[in-house]
């Protein structure tokens, strides 16, 4: 089989097996590609079946000296192991010649976060007097109280949300339950939300049980909520990049500053591993350190 009708071949699996937005197809489809253009021009003779190890070795070399960085060859190197998963499915292929190589080594990025007090001033310029003021009060209470994704937030049923227990319980990646404690200030956010406005909108079918609704009773979008953060954000004059994800490292951020357990922070956000919650670790030593430099006389003499 050759080049062309494997991806094409990769291309229907992605769409109807795999299900994936046009968005990401394109996205793996792009990355086959560069693999294959690759091999047109330095190893003509060498289809998808022939592939081997060496052959990848010297691909990783050719896009780095091309200039791609780390995350982009550790992306186009999963496009690729990705689309030989595929050819050993359909029995294309008898051996994954990915296994042999190693992905370059990301460093990580360590999230912006707001703090306490930038949060607060935040939320204090959100205009209550409009009519979704409140419902975006209530949403954005709940996003920082129980560390939320914003995917997670736009699906969150009103039958999961448990005042008189306060707890919340979510939906997350793969379908994965997991209960979240809320706060006294979004419960009461939400209280006020619910009984002055969501009572009484007009709720479309199908959208009966879901908590945040927008001005025609249906769900809201991803989209809506990174607009309404955006807009808050430059109405409160905060310089720093802030998305409906930074609520959630800020969440998590301040749990760890303020002394929590690293394991209950990763039962709260969800993460399948420990490794990925460490990354606030690395915050916190961030913040030990600052808080030193500041405050310790001897550092404050040595720095003075």
């Amino acid at each position: 089989m050759d080049w062309k009708s494997s991806i094409s071949g990769f291309r229907s699996y992605l769409q109807l097996e795999r299900s994936m937005s046009v968005h990401s197809v394109d996205a793996y489809i792009r990355d086959i590609r560069k693999l294959a253009e690759y091999l047109t021009l330095h190893e003509p003779d060498v289809n998808p079946a022939q592939l081997h190890h060496e052959h990848l070795h010297r691909f990783i070399i050719y896009i780095n000296d091309l200039g791609l960085g780390d995350r982009s060859q550790a992306r186009i190197l999963s496009g690729i192991r990705a689309f030989y998963k595929y050819l050993l499915i359909e029995n294309i292929v008898n051996d994954d010649p990915t296994e042999l190589v190693d992905a370059p080594k990301l460093g990580r990025k360590i999230p912006d976060v707001l703090s306490i007090d930038e949060i607060n001033h935040l939320l204090s310029h959100i205009d209550l007097s409009h009519e979704t003021g409140h419902r975006n009060r209530a949403m954005l209470e709940t996003l920082y109280a129980c560390g939320l994704r914003v995917s997670e937030l736009i699906t969150l049923k009103l039958s999961n949300f448990f005042i008189e227990e306060e707890f919340v319980k979510v939906i997350g990646k793969n379908n994965k339950e997991r209960i979240v404690p809320i706060g006294e200030e979004a419960i009461k956010q939400n209280l006020y939300y619910i009984e002055h406005y969501r009572s009484h909108q007009d709720i479309k079918n199908g959208y009966e049980d879901y908590l945040y609704l927008n001005r025609r009773g249906k769900g809201l979008t991803r989209v809506m909520v990174f607009t309404i953060i955006k807009n808050l954000k430059e109405k409160a004059g905060i310089s720093k990049k802030v998305s409906p994800h930074t609520f959630r490292h800020s969440f998590a951020t301040h749990l760890v500053e303020g002394g929590a357990d690293l394991r209950a922070v990763q039962e709260m956000l969800g993460h399948e591993s420990i490794i990925t919650t460490e990354i606030y670790t690395h915050i916190d030593r961030e913040y030990l350190r600052d808080t030193i430099l500041r405050f310790h006389p001897r550092y404050k003499v040595k720095n003075s």
